[in-house]
């Protein structure tokens, strides 16, 4: 691959090609502001060398996060909380958590943001404005990581585990330890890759290992919402008497202990769902809930920043591209 001139560099910059040479040969006397659009544009061309060592402001790492009232989002923002104390004075982190029924107006933070930044880290839905922005913006050469799920494209990381992988394994332990046949559901929200990813897991599974007892049956869209999901399994129950078990690939677990609670089959229908928190632990001692799926958010959030360091050119070490291991939970192990 040829590697860009310095004026290639500084057009895509909009600076001299003076200043790209002061930049990338650490001669100082640039301005952090110019000297991080410098370092973004060459980033952009592939320059092949090590960056940043000429930039000596403060590296803004921006963190976007979905849902401020989900347990496991918030222990997602604590983790990044607890890197940021680890890292040098220069580099900080700003989190921040956006609405996902207002995809517009997140597309326009990731467009506008309100303070200068070096990079961006983000889990948002896969929605069509927001991929727009993201476009947009990493063509402008800005770091980008995803971390839980993916919005738009493939091109950027993705620090995560393997979603597929989960489902499956929903399946194996349903149809390995339920001891009574009859259907199983799946509940989710299409507008999730992680959603969907885990969907296709566990009826990948059924498809591979048919149980012709116990039936993969039906697909909920409880859009990650208490009081959807509720109806969603109160509905299923009514459809399905026999119902032999839920996987909940989402948020609010709670709505489904508490539909199966009202219904009286808490217990009898085993439940597989994600996240360990209070709540789950909670069901996991009560017999409500079989197994807990966790993402293990801080090694996400760990990994995530490592690879936005590397990104920005302040770590040679490429991180590890495999994904997360989620950890399995019973109610003999919490």
């Amino acid at each position: 691959m040829r590697k860009p001139t310095f004026r290639e560099i500084a057009t895509r910059a909009g600076v001299g090609t003076a200043t790209v040479e002061r930049v990338l040969n650490g001669r100082g006397l640039v301005r952090p502001g110019t000297a991080a659009k410098v370092i973004l544009a060459a980033r952009a061309l592939n320059t092949p060398r090590h960056m940043p060592e000429a930039h000596h402001g403060i590296f803004r790492i921006e963190v976007l996060l979905l849902k401020a009232e989900s347990d496991f989002f918030r222990r997602l923002s604590r983790a990044f909380e607890r890197v940021a104390a680890t890292l040098d004075a220069t580099v900080q982190i700003q989190r921040s958590f956006v609405d996902p029924d207002q995809p517009q107006e997140i597309a326009r933070r990731i467009l506008d943001p309100k303070t200068r930044r070096s990079g961006l880290i983000l889990a948002l839905a896969d929605q069509p404005p927001l991929c727009e922005a993201l476009r947009k913006v990493e063509a402008s050469g800005l770091p980008m990581v995803h971390v839980v799920t993916r919005a738009g494209g493939d091109t950027l990381p993705l620090v995560g585990i393997d979603n597929i992988a989960a489902g499956r394994s929903a399946g194996h332990f349903i149809t390995r330890m339920q001891r009574r046949p009859g259907p199983v559901i799946a509940i989710g929200d299409p507008i999730y890759q992680v959603h969907r990813d885990r969907l296709r897991g566990i009826s990948g599974y059924f498809q591979n290992h048919p149980h012709p007892e116990m039936p993969f049956t039906w697909i909920g869209f409880g859009l990650d919402k208490a009081p959807r999901i509720h109806a969603v399994v109160c509905k299923a129950l009514e459809v399905f008497p026999d119902l032999a078990g839920i996987y909940n690939v989402g948020a609010a677990n709670s709505a489904v202990l508490s539909a199966l609670t009202q219904t009286g089959r808490a217990g009898d229908v085993f439940f597989v769902g994600h996240e360990l928190c209070s709540d789950s632990m909670a069901a996991l001692k009560r017999g409500h809930m079989h197994i807990v799926l966790d993402q293990s958010p801080e090694a996400q959030a760990r990994r995530a920043v490592d690879w936005m360091l590397f990104r920005l050119g302040l770590s040679g070490q490429e991180p590890d591209p495999s994904p997360i291991r989620f950890i399995t939970y019973t109610d003999q192990c919490i």
